[in-house]
């Protein structure tokens, strides 16, 4: 299990530029959020970019094998600014380590592990522990506990999220907690360029992660923001993460 404790930090680099001409952004949702969530975090970033974008809603049959398809269909228009959170900044990343003539960056927002020994992963946890109240439960039950333990923002996410998701989201709920997240070497072969934005203060998606896979990736800059700030308006995702310069987007 890694150790969150002492992460392994990278020295200070200049911020990464992400290259020029990417065809589409694609933005991949994390654990039981929505394209809703992923296009307010990431849409308007691409559209002062004139960058055409896609917000990805996942079955919740099938979600990682989604998120892939949806990549794979994308990328026939050109290379790729895959934008991901948390689960979806993990399907990101090992797309772009198969892929990578397919992929122009990535920005990796709120990273919650790295390598497949998810045993004290905090966010695999906590879908199992969601998925096991579902089904014991029912929605409605687990709903009026996760909104009164949440920030309002959170709440309301989750609410339009979970809801659009049912009956089905105990099973996307399960497939993330058993998901094996990137190993070390994973993120070592990344060639694109990678945006990586952690909160500082998030329990779920500890800032260490952020921190160590910085360290790894070999073109990475951290940004680091607070869920203060994420819940103020998620579109800060995009405009610290998306470096593309506007005249990129068209020339």
């Amino acid at each position: 299990m890694p150790d969150l404790s002492h992460p392994a930090v990278a020295p200070a680099r200049p911020a990464v530029a992400l290259p020029a001409r990417p065809a589409v952004a694609v933005a991949l949702p994390g654990t039981g959020s929505d394209a809703h969530f992923a296009r307010r975090a990431f849409g308007s970033a691409c559209a002062a970019l004139d960058l055409p974008f896609l917000a990805v809603d996942p079955d919740p049959n099938r979600v990682i094998a989604s998120y892939r398809a949806a990549l794979a269909t994308a990328a026939r228009s050109g290379p790729l600014l895959i934008a991901g959170i948390s689960l979806g900044a993990a399907v990101a990343i090992e797309w772009a380590a198969q892929h990578p003539n397919s992929v122009s960056a990535v920005v990796a927002a709120l990273p919650a592990w790295t390598g497949a020994d998810t045993t004290g992963c905090p966010a695999a946890l906590s879908a199992a522990a969601t998925a096991a109240q579902l089904r014991a439960d029912g929605l409605d039950a687990v709903i009026d506990r996760m909104r009164a333990s949440s920030p309002p923002w959170l709440a309301e996410a989750l609410t339009r999220s979970w809801r659009s998701q049912w009956p089905d989201l105990p099973a996307a709920l399960e497939e993330a907690a058993a998901y094996r997240w990137p190993e070390p070497e994973v993120l070592a072969r990344i060639q694109a360029p990678v945006s990586i934005v952690g909160a500082i203060d998030d329990p779920v998606h500890p800032i260490a992660v952020a921190e160590r896979w910085t360290a790894l990736i070999p073109h990475a800059d951290l940004h680091r923001i607070t869920l203060d700030e994420l819940g103020a308006d998620p579109a800060i995702l995009g405009l610290r993460g998306i470096n593309l310069p506007r005249h990129a987007a068209t020339s």
